[in-house]
């Protein structure tokens, strides 16, 4: 039995109905600053990492006030809602669901009254792996109302949950940093949290420091964002990243850092493929600079014989620029963007993200007619992106084109926090071999390429400047460095697959 008919078998399984998320969290500490304002501009700074949802919540001391809506967050919010969030802290939120309902109950942040009426909010970036343990536990706990089929009515999220359990241990002399250091060791799997009680700023970053989460200074406070460029856009210095295993509680008293976890680092190896702005910084590693080394190593790894090396816009021009300037081929803008349209890789569904691919983008026939061009992409999943993207060059008269991604491709669901297929639905499964030629030449036949290359697990790690174990590289190699969840039928599909490859592979060697 191949890999490719262990995803067949699986394929009609592969249900996920987790809620799953990755977003852009934002929080600031600030008296006497419009916090609100700051607030919003660090959300436009981290958009990308969002585009179905966000919210601000302000505290004043007193009380904390909410205000979340669907939508972009230049749609949500104006001067006459920020002009009455008026306070001190702030947390902010922009989210994109996976699986998840993407409705205003799952729009963050998400707010709890505690049982002495201190007033939550939090905000999260992440995927808990054990959600459905906690879940149990808050729904016997009365802390949340499940319906007959098992899921939380009103918000469906891991959050949501996250938050009913901190809000509900704050009583009877219990701080929120008291309940945070209760709750926080229990949680499993990725996440980044902002979270208030109105009157102090805190965070935490889970122990494998999955997603990032940066520390920066204020003239007269101080801010928490998922990524550096956020720091930038509102004015912060950049201090240092949150550390994995930190929780940190700011106040009038400054900051405040303590350990609830051992570290051990994992951080997502995609933040550096796509996730993250390239004008953000990774574990002092430029993002843009990684994109344009990997697109060097692809040059060397996969050369290509062409008139021309056009990127994908937006995050496949760093790996183009640093594909040119390996290969000698001249650098070209072939492709206009509309830069209006969303990322299709984060629309919901597969019809949104079919027409999102023809919104977004349009060649330029001028620039491509009658050349053999190298199209470099960041990532290659499903495929479609690249295959309506081939049929729309040759008919706007390219001569060739070859196909190069600065990563591996992707053959694997993640669990923490990234919308991925299942395996069966990935491009790089659609085949039977493991041998990365063969893998290559199988999808250029299915996207109607006239060649494809892709680099290295090694060679995209060697990019980032850190070691295999400091990165999760789950999606492209299945190793899932902390774990499977628990009550998914695709995770459970997943572990299905691995036991069938490894007896298959042992059967092999016999």
């Amino acid at each position: 039995m191949t890999i490719q008919d262990l995803h067949d078998v699986h394929a009609s399984i592969l249900d996920e109905t987790e809620p799953r998320e990755e977003c852009g969290v934002f929080g600031v500490w600030a008296p006497g600053e419009e916090v609100s304002k700051l607030t919003y501009f660090g959300l436009f700074a981290l958009q990308h990492r969002g585009q179905e949802g966000a919210g601000i919540a302000v505290g004043d001391g007193d009380r904390i006030v909410v205000f979340k809506e669907t939508g972009l967050v230049s749609q949500i919010f104006d001067e006459s809602v920020l002009g009455a969030l008026q306070g001190d802290v702030a947390i902010g939120h922009t989210r994109y669901s996976t699986a998840g309902a993407g409705s205003w109950d799952n729009v963050q942040p998400m707010f709890r009254t505690s049982p002495d009426d201190t007033d939550i909010a939090v905000g999260h970036n992440g995927n808990l792996t054990n959600y459905v343990e906690l879940q149990e536990e808050a729904a016997e706990r009365g802390l949340i109302t499940q319906s007959a089929d098992g899921k939380e009515q009103g918000s469906s999220s891991d959050t949501a949950v996250m938050s009913a359990l901190l809000a509900a241990d704050v009583h009877d002399g219990v701080s929120v940093l008291d309940s945070a250091r209760q709750l926080l060791p229990r949680l499993r799997g990725a996440f980044c949290l902002t979270f208030t009680d109105g009157h102090t700023l805190y965070a935490a970053r889970d122990p494998h420091g999955v997603r990032p989460l940066a520390l920066g200074r204020l003239d007269k406070g101080w801010v928490v964002a998922s990524e550096t460029c956020a720091l930038d856009i509102v004015g912060a210095s950049f201090v240092r990243e949150i550390e994995p295993g930190e929780l940190v509680a700011i106040d009038e008293a400054g900051v405040h850092s303590e350990r609830f976890a051992e570290t051990t680092n994992r951080g997502c190896v995609f933040e550096y493929v796509y996730l993250a702005r390239p004008d953000s910084t990774i574990r002092g590693r430029n993002v843009n600079a990684t994109r344009i080394d990997i697109g060097r190593r692809l040059a060397r790894h996969f050369p290509a014989e062409g008139d021309l090396v056009i990127p994908v816009p937006e995050s496949g021009t760093p790996a183009a620029v640093g594909y040119a300037r390996e290969s000698g081929i001249p650098f070209g803008q072939g492709l206009v963007k509309n830069a209006y349209v969303g990322r299709t890789f984060i629309q919901p569904t597969q019809t949104l993200r079919q027409l999102g691919i023809r919104l977004k983008l349009n060649p330029l026939r001028e620039v491509i007619e009658g050349k053999r061009l190298v199209v470099v992409d960041d990532s290659i999943v499903r495929g479609n992106t690249q295959r309506a993207l081939i049929r729309m060059l040759r008919e706007a008269g390219a001569a060739e084109i070859h196909v190069r991604i600065a990563s591996p491709p992707v053959k694997w669901p993640c669990f923490y926090g990234i919308d991925f297929a299942s395996p069966g639905e990935l491009i790089a499964n659609n085949g039977s071999s493991e041998d990365v030629e063969e893998v290559a030449e199988n999808i250029a036949k299915a996207i109607g390429a006239d060649s494809l290359g892709f680099v290295t697990v090694d060679e995209m790690v060697a990019a980032t400047e850190q070691t295999t174990n400091d990165l999760c590289t789950a999606c492209f190699t299945g190793d899932y460095p902390l774990g499977l969840p628990q009550g998914s039928a695709n995770a459970d599909a997943v572990r299905r697959i691995q036991s069938q490859y490894a007896q298959t592979t042992s059967s092999q060697e016999q």
